[in-house]
């Protein structure tokens, strides 16, 4: 068992289907071959009728035994062994691919099969081929996968591919046959949130939520949308258990209102303490502005940052901050703990947070996470195996971006343009692949073309990612700032309600997500916009769609057919997920199907993953 164990760890691999999900790359088939065929590999009974030397190679003439036909064959790496092994008289059985010269049958190197009448599968692992063979052998039964949770179609499937009776009954056209790619397929979905449903650990709350809402909701100079109630509505379910603390994600595109439903949390909290952690300051103060509109006099504020405070934390019902929060020794009880842009956290820091304001032994605050990194459907399904996924895919008000794919021949178009949305009293993004000039990239930075909009236009702003200033520089654009000229640091957080315009130069650069983020910059208040992708190349399939598609959601999906897709826990979608059979942007019905039975059942809403 121990050595077995070892073995496990050298493949990096967990659970029972993880081994049976390591499918033979080959086979190698010692079936006789009844009906010879050219161009493939046959297995023949045959006997030496002729040996002979020509130019160091050794030349065999085999005489077929089913047929009485002729074969010459040629063996160029020769050794003792080979003129031993096909003396004149001999018998073998010999495996190589057959080929026809002028009427002659040919077979070059063929090997002298011992054993007949057997396929053994092949595998590239890390491991010899003798240790991943016995492991499947030792592991790998119909009774084991029936126990994993398998039907009796998944585990014949499973049995065939890698127990194998005959090649017919796996490849068609030399691959696995379409019926075992759509098992395989949902034996990797079903193995994937089965491993993510035993990693979700629950804790006991530190209390049961159940805070009036209504004073806010009624207060509020807009109706909230069908999706933010809804997620309102799973999140009030959610923290008003004791028995076991909320774990919930609430991914909603850019603009979708997810600062309604922050401030519907803290309502719910209420009489006990929220926290909000933001990653920037512009963030953290801008939903201190918000909180402070939009919720009762009555809710103690208090926003806390590196060397800025704003109301004493102490005492405060709600508490707004950044990562400073993490050094506060003093932080109160918090019932409820919440992080917006989940992703640009670490997972230790959120832990941090949590821990800091637990209280006794065991038990947790309720936790809310919030992304704007939409992610397609089909993840958050596999997803919220660990923790519960709201989706919230509408917007309060329709935002017209009109997306436009554009080069060095529009940009007197483009220019007049820009003149005419500052008249307008708007505003203008531009967006820079680099800060300072590059051989590598054939666009100006964000040095090189300062000159230029400053000699063209007045209140021109400039900052970038490293830019100790970045968050100064924004407020003071936001208030009277005509131009800002940025690199992709204002991806996430500002809220710039004036901005109409946003210019990203050299887009085939940047991910669709990233693209997205940055065109939510703009049409925030429900005004005009327009979104320039400038490029030197023609603009690609996916630069194409991307300007066909406003839909964060939709984008996610279509980022998975242009990449891999990765893990959204560890932060935004990232290259290299670990699927060999599934697609992640295709196979929703797949997932679905894996998911009810895992549940036995599953219910799934348009702004809920359960």
């Amino acid at each position: 068992m121990d050595e077995a164990k070892q073995l496990f760890i050298k493949l990096k691999i967990h659970t029972l289907l993880d081994l049976a999900l390591i499918t033979p790359t080959s086979y190698n088939d010692t079936t006789l071959t009844l009906k010879p065929e050219l161009g493939k590999v046959n297995t023949l009974e045959a006997k030496v009728v002729d040996s002979s030397m020509y130019q160091g190679k050794l030349r065999v003439t085999f005489s077929l035994i089913q047929s009485g036909r002729r074969l010459s064959s040629m063996f160029f790496r020769v050794t003792p062994y080979h003129y031993k092994l096909f003396e004149v008289g001999s018998s073998h059985v010999i495996q190589g691919k057959l080929e026809e010269y002028k009427g002659y049958l040919q077979m070059s190197q063929p090997k002298s099969i011992k054993e007949i009448g057997k396929i053994t599968p092949k595998y590239k692992t890390v491991l010899k081929e003798s240790e991943i063979r016995s492991l499947i052998e030792a592991y790998v039964s119909e009774q084991n996968l029936y126990n994993e949770g398998l039907d009796s179609k998944e585990v014949a499937t499973l049995i065939k591919i890698h127990f194998p009776k005959s090649m017919d009954d796996v490849y068609e056209e030399g691959r696995f046959k379409q019926e075992y790619i759509t098992a395989l397929k949902f034996i990797e979905a079903y193995n994937h949130m089965k491993k993510l449903r035993g990693k979700r650990a629950d804790f006991p709350a530190l209390y049961s939520l159940d805070g009036d809402i209504t004073p806010f909701t009624k207060s509020l100079p807009f109706t909230l949308t069908q999706e933010q109630q809804k997620v309102i509505e799973q999140i009030q379910v959610d923290v008003s258990r004791q028995d076991k603390a909320a774990k919930r994600m609430v991914v909603g595109d850019v603009g979708s209102g997810k600062t309604m439903v922050i401030l519907a949390s803290v309502m719910m909290a209420l009489p006990h303490k929220s926290i909000l952690m933001a990653p920037t300051s512009l963030l953290a103060i801008q939903l201190y502005e918000e909180a402070q509109k939009y919720l009762p006099k009555t809710v103690n504020i208090a926003l806390v940052m590196q060397g800025k405070n704003e109301g004493d934390y102490v005492e405060a019902d709600f508490i707004i901050g950044t990562h400073a929060l993490l050094y506060k020794e003093d932080l109160p009880e918090a019932s409820l703990v919440m992080v917006d842009e989940q992703h640009r956290f670490g997972t230790k820091q959120r832990h941090t947070l949590e821990t800091l304001v637990a209280g006794e032994e065991g038990n947790k605050p309720h936790f809310i996470q919030f992304s704007a990194t939409p992610i397609p459907r089909t993840q958050a399904m596999m997803e919220s195996e660990l923790l519960d996924v709201s989706l919230i895919t509408s917007t309060p008000f329709d935002r017209e971006v009109l997306t436009q794919n554009i080069s060095k021949q529009d940009f007197p178009n483009l220019l007049s343009h820009i003149k005419d949305e500052i008249e307008q009293k708007h505003q203008v993004l531009l967006i820079y692949p680099l800060v300072e000039e590059s051989e590598e990239v054939p666009y100006q930075s964000l040095e090189e073309s300062k000159g230029f909009w400053n000699s063209k236009f007045d209140n021109v702003y400039v900052t970038h990612g490293k830019d100790k200033q970045k968050e100064d520089v924004l407020l003071a654009f936001r208030e009277k700032g005509d131009i800002l000229l940025a690199t992709t640091v204002v991806e996430v957080g500002i809220s710039l309600p004036r901005l109409t315009l946003i210019v990203i130069v050299g887009a085939e650069r940047l991910g669709l997500a990233t693209l997205h983020q940055l065109r939510g910059r703009v049409g925030r208040n429900g005004l005009k916009s327009w979104c320039y992708l400038y490029s030197n190349f023609n603009a690609s399939t996916r630069l194409t769609q991307f300007a066909q598609t406003n839909n964060g959601f939709d984008i996610a999906k279509l980022d998975l057919k242009f990449r891999d897709s990765g893990d959204i826990l560890d932060g935004t979608i990232q290259s290299g997920q670990k699927f060999k059979w599934l697609d992640m942007s295709e196979d929703e019905e797949v997932i679905a199907r894996a998911k009810s039975r895992l549940h036995g059942s599953a219910t799934m809403g348009s702004a809920g993953v359960r």
